[in-house]
């Protein structure tokens, strides 16, 4: 199936969970979702914003 903004959303809250409870400080990742998903970059980078907001987590998106 494909995501949803909202499904989106839920996985990087646990993502987000996992990182603060086991100590990790950065991630690296794709513009996760924009690709065959179909998702727009521009409100997964703000959903990606607002979870992380008030972290120390250290994110890196690339593209190819």
């Amino acid at each position: 199936h494909k995501p949803t903004y909202e499904s989106m959303r839920k996985s990087l809250e646990a993502m987000k969970a996992h990182c603060l409870n086991n100590g990790v400080t950065d991630i690296s990742m794709p513009r996760i979702g924009c690709g065959l998903d179909g998702l727009q970059w521009e409100k997964v980078s703000a959903i990606l914003e607002e979870v992380f907001e008030n972290t120390d987590i250290k994110i890196t998106v690339y593209s190819l």
